[in-house]
């Protein structure tokens, strides 16, 4: 039986680079959830509060989002930074990181409690 052979480019470390960097990324969001559900008190495995039962719960959720929407969106990223960095390492690299800052912005920015805020990049966020 006949295999497939592919031979990465030996700039493809650059990619796997941007995705080390984005797991590191996607854990200090998670300790970020951790902290605001001790500080809110929102306990396991309530994914988000109740606002009549929490009065910090908007506040809450909007981290838990903000964590959240990247988990959605990460799959997606993953694949086609590594099939796309097959053929374009520096290209797929060069976005990958772009879209972790952008991520990172997003999540800042969501993380105020004010859910506009999470397209706000490169503006104070207060």
């Amino acid at each position: 039986m006949a295999g497939v052979e592919i031979v990465l480019p030996r700039e493809y470390s650059y990619v796997v680079m941007v995705i080390v960097v984005y797991s590191f990324f996607n854990l200090w969001m998670t300790r970020k959830v951790f902290h605001a559900r001790k500080k809110y008190n929102v306990p396991y495995p309530t994914l988000y509060a109740i606002e009549s039962e929490n009065r910090d719960a908007k506040l809450f959720n909007c981290i838990q989002r903000g964590h959240q929407n990247t988990l959605e969106m990460l799959p997606f990223f993953f694949t086609h930074l590594v099939l796309g960095g097959i053929k374009h390492p520096y290209i797929c690299s060069i976005l990958g990181f772009l879209y972790t800052v952008a991520r990172y912005f997003y999540f800042v920015g969501y993380s105020t409690g004010i859910p506009d805020k999470r397209l706000t990049i490169g503006h104070e966020l207060d």
